[in-house]
């Protein structure tokens, strides 16, 4: 990631016009108007892309999870975002999902909204007891088909959840972007990539820039939306600092993906991977991808955050896994016959 000192300042809105010069063929097209820096990257609300919000008690504890709701019909697609995301990592994925079926985003412990009673307790199997928890409080004994779909770390949580076998009505599994070889490979470079990026914002909109020049984000509009709720305010520093303390939770990174893709092939239910690139898979993933275990499908001119990056593409790709592998509200059945089951009240 880059650092502040490569970010080049924006040019400024500019206003005056020069006069027309006498020969046609002398004339420069007049440049359009620029729009500032805090115009370009001011955030937007989540109510541009999903219907509702809620925050979901777990009985027996203090923790409350936020979650982004979007739609009324058909399969739950439920996305788990990476680590240092939000549930709004989805926000563009759920407005186009959501004519096809339901979409929840959770913010998971540590993240966004959510507040629970250890904030760092980050490892795998806390993780995936919250999601079924939410769940569980969410549609109670009689949740609809679920695809799971889970973004790095998000997708290491989708798939523990698939090997607990927890969750009977799950349908499908989508992994975005994270393989377990090469996940492992690059935690030893993960704590200085943590310290090397901009720590302190003056304000969220240089923090939407940032996330944007920076290149960990490609899409402005998405990272409008996603960003904010990763911040947090510091009053004694009077900036923006990052909501999620991940520098802090090294001891579960190891844990999130040793195992992965044993775990991600032993899920009997119907698998897509996507990736950014093509040289992301290990042997294990390798020699189940020619055995026909998984669909895979190679995103192109995306970074690691595909469904930010191109959520049009990436929400097609999540609804024609669901119609291919025929997943209705009440699992595989005819499409026609769905009939939509509401969340508990």
């Amino acid at each position: 990631m880059d650092s502040s000192s490569n970010l080049n300042p924006l040019r400024e809105d500019i206003s005056d016009e020069e006069p027309a010069p006498a020969s046609v063929f002398a004339t420069r097209p007049l440049r359009p108007p620029s729009t500032s820096s805090s115009e370009k990257y001011s955030p937007v609300e989540w109510t541009s892309y999903f219907d509702k919000e809620d925050d979901v008690s777990i009985p027996g504890s203090n923790d409350v999870f936020h979650v982004y709701m979007a739609g009324t019909e058909g399969p739950l697609v439920f996305c788990l975002h990476g680590g240092g995301f939000s549930g709004l990592s989805f926000s563009i994925v759920a407005s186009k999902i959501k004519k096809k079926a339901r979409v929840v985003a959770m913010d998971l412990r540590g993240h966004g909204k959510s507040v629970s009673e250890d904030e760092l307790d980050l490892s795998l199997e806390t993780m995936s007891n919250d999601v079924v928890a939410v769940i569980k409080e969410l549609y109670g004994d009689s949740p609809p088909a679920i695809v799971l779909v889970g973004h790095s770390m998000g997708g290491s949580v989708a798939v523990q959840v698939a090997a607990n076998k927890t969750l009977p009505s799950l349908a499908g599994l989508v992994v975005v972007d994270v393989v377990e070889g090469t996940a492992v490979a690059s935690l030893i470079h993960m704590q200085k990539i943590l310290s090397n990026r901009m720590q302190h914002f003056p304000s969220i909109q240089k923090a939407i820039e940032y996330s944007v020049r920076g290149g960990s984000l490609r899409n402005i509009d998405s990272a409008r939306v996603s960003i904010p709720t990763t911040l947090k305010y510091d009053d004694s520093k009077h900036c923006y600092t990052y909501r999620t303390r991940l520098e802090q939770t090294e001891q579960y990174w190891k844990g999130w993906y040793e195992g992965l893709s044993e775990k991600f092939l032993s899920s009997p239910v119907p698998k897509l991977l996507l990736l950014a690139g093509t040289d992301r898979l290990d042997r294990t993933l390798t020699i189940g991808q020619m055995q026909g275990k998984f669909q895979m499908i190679v995103v192109k001119h995306t970074g690691h955050a595909i469904q930010e990056d191109v959520p049009e593409e990436f929400a097609n790709l999540v609804v024609n896994f669901i119609s291919r592998n025929r997943i209705g509200p009440h699992g595989v059945q005819i499409p026609g016959t769905w009939k939509p089951s509401q969340p508990k009240t």
